[in-house]
């Protein structure tokens, strides 16, 4: 009898363990067709890049404070090809950065100072913008997170007897106090300030402490690794729930109380999604194929990570004068405006129109506190990182086109003071070189030949002075400026600028038909190659490109490079020529070279943002046919639902915007003209909530694959027969109705 009850009971043990297993791995099945807008997204698009950067699987909400991410042990750049999980990131704080603390589960059997995480595998993991698990198969333990906006939730479960432990790691000038055996507080340092944290656990625990020194109650030092073990050691399941600040550990608590005051992790899950469903349903599509839903709002997932708001309740601290300030209004850090000016912001003012007058409020506070208007500003303060100062463009565009709910007198008085005053050399901030003084009293970056020695010792090593596209992104920036300064009544600022608008003139070479490097002395430099010269990524005369690029920046004055150009004849026939052009060498060779280039059709590169307006010039020309042929390929070669389906560097949105905005059948050519060119429509229909109750409503009729060409539009029940519409033609809302057919319509879009 005895021996008859212990076989039951070991029959229910299997069962209910099987049973408990099974349940747990379910989790990972993703059998069930998408249904809201974050189900289709999936942040492993692109994890596998073509030569530079991959994407990440970043978890956060919407422009959120806190980003989390697994620290994946491994040498391979592409993140998504290592084998082992090493720990996760308590947070983030900058795009592509390092991790600031992190958090790893254990098994009893796991040796602390030898550590070095665990095996996962793919198909063992569930990554979505709201909620990360996967299984830890060196432990034997689900390991899961969720966010909230300055807070997160860690969940750990156990598969087997083993007890679980915690282990955390803080890796520099780091300090830590416990409150209770439920609760430890502290900072660790970066980037010269500190992140501040307030955790609990939902059951008490024994702490053993690494590589710190000790003194009262508080532990302090450098890599210091602390193991949780859990005085409870039949519980399976251990959560983690962590308040994250840049102001103290008072302020981290607060965080965590307003954000997660509860021990439920289904729900905090079931909060995010909620939100993220909230922003991501600012646009809502049908029609399409299930790949390009999935492509689409994985892109718009990528535009809403940053700028973060790192304003907490009332207060905030500012890497730009090392200071913590009382604002109520949201203060957003974190942007690569290079990368964000040409559609990452002009796509989140069109939906998110009172966030995106915050970012410009946000840039105005930080010249005001540093003197400067940053062009990469970080959570620690400004990076010096490309060329340009776009900020110029990213404030004039939403300026014009009409909103205004940011101190434009101040914004204008520091832009002004970055165009001169500042230095204009590539990767670098701070004051006026002679270089500078030579582009304002000459029109033109000077440039040095490859047989030549750089003289002036502020230029970067690597990136060299890029003298031709910093003429040229200038240039456009001048322009910007010249409007804001006749908005303001400031007419000499108004006709200076405006003149240094036209600078890219100076850069045109007739007889190459190329825009070409000058010397100080205003010769061409020679010998000259459009394609090739300038060597690694073009960097001694372009940005990580070549001139088939760069020739087209001049989006403020077509109609200026078209008379450079000879004519509209002679412009679309050059377009054409680019996207057909070879690499003229080996492939590999070319990529050696110039590594930022991917996404090649011809000369044309989708994978960097200096290209993005390029196919729509043929819409400005009157052949908006062979826009719309040519934006469709790039759509479908370069942006699929694959690990390499994301043709460049994404830049935390830079390259998703254009898709987004590409699959909507539009694109802003110009920051900083309220003006937008017509591509074609990828969506059946498509429905953009503006805010405070617009709605912009886009209707394909008979799109399809083969239907990609316009036949005739209708805007706000117009017939409309132009390739553009402006921001004052859809400021409240409105419909645009596309009728779509299978061959080109040459008569439509000429006007």
């Amino acid at each position: 009898m005895i021996k008859s009850i212990f076989r039951i009971n070991l029959v229910l043990l299997l069962f209910f363990s099987v049973s408990f297993s099974q349940n747990i791995f379910d989790k990972f099945v993703t059998s069930e067709k998408p249904s809201t807008p974050v189900d289709y997204v999936d942040p492993y698009i692109g994890g596998i890049s073509h030569t530079l950067q991959p994407t990440r699987p970043t978890v956060h909400l919407p422009l959120s404070m806190v980003r989390l991410l697994p620290n994946f042990s491994s040498q391979i750049p592409d993140i998504y090809l290592a084998s082992r999980i090493e720990s996760f990131s308590i947070n983030i704080p900058s795009h592509r950065e390092p991790y600031v603390s992190s958090i790893m589960a254990l098994t009893g059997d796991s040796k602390v100072n030898e550590y070095t995480g665990s095996k996962f595998d793919h198909d063992f993991e569930k990554v979505t913008p709201y909620l990360y698990s996967v299984l830890l198969e060196d432990e034997n333990i689900i390991a899961e997170y969720t966010p909230a906006h300055k807070a997160q939730m860690f969940r750990f479960q156990a598969l087997d007897d083993q007890p679980v432990s915690v282990l955390l790691t803080f890796k520099t000038n780091a300090q830590i106090k416990i409150l209770d055996d439920k609760t430890l507080t502290g900072y660790e340092s970066f980037k010269d300030m500190k992140q501040y944290f307030y955790m609990q656990f939902d059951q008490p625990m024994d702490l053993q402490f690494s590589n710190a020194q000790a003194k009262d109650d508080q532990y302090a030092g450098d890599e210091i690794q602390i193991q949780c073990v859990f005085k409870n050691p039949k519980s399976n399941t251990v959560l983690v729930r962590t308040g994250i600040s840049y102001i103290d550990d008072d302020q981290a608590k607060e965080n965590l109380v307003k954000e997660i005051n509860h021990w439920d992790f289904d729900r905090l899950v079931s909060d995010a999604k909620a939100e993220w469903n909230k922003t991501l349903g600012k646009i809502s599509i049908t029609g399409g194929t299930e790949d390009q839903k999935v492509v689409f709002y994985t892109s718009l997932y990528r535009c809403m990570e940053r700028m973060v708001n790192i304003n907490e309740y009332g207060r905030y601290y500012s890497g730009f004068d090392d200071k913590v300030h009382k604002d109520d209004r949201a203060f957003y850090v974190d942007d690569w405006v290079w990368d964000t000016y040409r559609s990452l912001h002009p796509l989140r003012l069109l939906i998110m129109p009172d966030v995106e007058q915050d970012m410009v409020q946000s840039y105005v506070t930080m010249y005001e506190q540093s003197g400067w208007v940053p062009s990469f500003p970080k959570v620690y303060g400004d990076y010096g990182a490309m060329i340009g100062h776009h900020q110029a463009a990213l404030i004039t565009d939403t300026y014009f086109k009409g909103f205004r709910n940011f101190d434009v007198k101040t914004a204008y008085e520091g832009l002004k003071k970055n165009a001169m005053e500042g230095t204009m050399i590539p990767w670098r901030e701070g004051p006026a070189t002679v270089l500078d003084d030579h582009y304002r009293s000459h029109g033109y970056f000077p440039a040095v030949g490859s047989d030549e020695e750089e003289t002036i010792p502020e230029v970067h090593s690597f990136e060299r002075r890029q003298a031709v596209a910093v003429t040229l992104e200038h240039a456009h920036d001048d322009w910007c400026l010249s409007n804001l300064a006749k908005e303001l009544n400031k007419d000499d600022d108004y006709k200076m600028f405006q003149k240094r608008g036209q600078n890219y003139r100076n850069l045109f070479n007739p007889e190459i038909g190329f825009m070409a490097p000058k010397d100080i002395n205003g010769n061409w430099i020679q010998p000259f190659d459009p394609k090739m010269s300038g060597g690694i990524g073009g960097r001694l005369f372009y940005a990580e490109m070549n001139s088939y690029t760069y020739t087209w920046y001049v989006p403020q004055d077509i109609e200026g490079l078209t008379e450079l150009l000879g004519g509209k004849d002679a412009f679309v026939n050059k377009l054409d020529a680019m996207f057909e052009e070879g690499f003229g060498r080996i492939k590999w060779r070319h990529f050696a070279q110039f590594p930022d280039a991917t996404g090649m059709v011809g000369q044309f590169s989708m994978g960097n943002e200096q290209s993005f307006h390029i196919p729509y010039l043929y819409s400005a020309q009157g052949v908006a046919w062979k826009s719309q042929k040519r934006i469709r390929q790039l759509m479908d070669q370069w942006f699929r639902n694959d690990l390499m389906g994301v043709s460049g560097d994404e830049d935390g949105g830079g390259l998703s915007s254009f898709y987004v905005f590409s699959a909507l059948g539009f694109y802003p050519v110009c920051a900083g003209n309220p003006v937008y060119y017509i591509g074609t429509p990828l969506f059946k229909t498509a429905t953009l909530d503006m805010g405070n109750g617009k709605k912009l409503e886009l209707v394909a009729n008979n799109v399809s694959d083969q239907n990609k060409y316009i036949q005739s539009m209708k805007l706000n029940g117009k017939t409309w027969n132009k390739a553009w519409f402006r921001q004052k033609d859809i400021q409240d809302g409105g419909k645009i109705v596309f009728e779509m057919g299978p061959r080109p319509n040459k008569n439509w879009g000429t006007n």
